[in-house]
């Protein structure tokens, strides 16, 4: 059995028709039937089933493919390891971070990072902690920053925390406590509540933190970006727990700090530990790890 019977196996299964999985391979219609037979030959069984306009996988051919996929993502793992190997200072590293990283944090912690290691690209996602984790779980990204979840509790799943920041209450501009510098959080209990949708992590963190003050949240407006967020809270919406933006409008809303309970998310920075990781994403999340200095 020859690696590249596996890979025609695995594009035919996939096309289930010779002509277009002959065009992927960019080899002969002839050509791939001869080795797909040669594979059935081998195992002693047939592997698709002919059709008139084309082929489907029978069971045996079902029970081979996922065999076939682990097998062929194994070697192609390797390979890239190996060359991985030759340059650890050159790379890609696939990132996604949820929204409110993306005004400054992200932007500083890369182009530090880049000072140090100039060849190593980035491609990069803003999106919701949840579709983050989705993201990881299926292997489109190497590195993620979002607040805790549900989703961290896979056993693949590891993290360290990356950023312990405050939240603070705001209000619109002509709201009974605007003037004041520092509230307690059971003080807006019967307030119409500005909230981040479900998909957003840190609705959880403060659901959490408004039971805590003796209260559930009361949900006039639900958004997803902190912007948003801000926004209708200075359009009357109501009142809103959002972690501190740099360049945020204050002509509308004031930000208050909350002495009870104390309003703190943390971020996380995820990776799935059953997955090869790069010298390039080693390097960053090394990085990360020590406060933001190479090793």
């Amino acid at each position: 059995m020859e690696w590249q019977q596996l890979e025609y196996f695995q594009a035919l299964a996939k096309h289930q028709n010779f002509t277009k999985a002959a065009d992927e391979l960019a080899l002969t219609q002839s050509a791939l039937s001869r080795s797909i037979a040669k594979l059935e030959e081998e195992l002693g069984v047939p592997l698709f089933d002919r059709k008139v306009r084309g082929v489907k996988l029978n069971r045996y051919g079902e029970i081979l493919l996922p065999h076939v996929n682990r097998a062929l993502q194994e070697i192609t793992m390797a390979k890239q390891e190996i060359s991985d190997l030759d340059d650890p200072y050159h790379g890609s590293i696939s990132l996604a971070f949820i929204h409110t990283l993306g005004s400054s944090f992200v932007p500083d912690l890369i182009g530090e990072f880049r000072e140090q290691y100039p060849g190593i690209q980035f491609q990069l996602t803003q999106d919701s902690t949840r579709k983050i984790m989705n993201l990881l779980e299926v292997g489109e990204i190497d590195l993620g920053f979002c607040t805790p979840n549900e989703q961290m509790r896979q056993k693949y799943i590891e993290m360290v925390p990356a950023i312990d920041e405050e939240l603070f209450l705001i209000v619109p501009k002509k709201h009974r406590l605007a003037e004041r510098k520092e509230v307690e959080l059971r003080e807006i209990a019967d307030e119409p509540f500005v909230l981040y949708k479900q998909e957003s992590g840190i609705r959880e963190v403060i659901v959490n933190l408004c039971q805590e003050a003796g209260f559930t949240p009361n949900v006039s407006f639900e958004g997803v970006g902190d912007a948003t967020i801000a926004g209708f809270v200075g359009a009357n919406f109501g009142v809103a727990l959002i972690p501190y933006i740099p360049g945020l409008d204050l002509e509308k809303i004031s930000l208050l700090s909350v002495s009870k309970p104390r309003c703190r998310r943390q971020i996380q920075m995820v990776w799935r530990s059953d997955r090869y990781m790069s010298p390039a994403v080693s390097n960053f999340k090394r990085f990360i790890e020590l406060g933001r200095k190479s090793t």
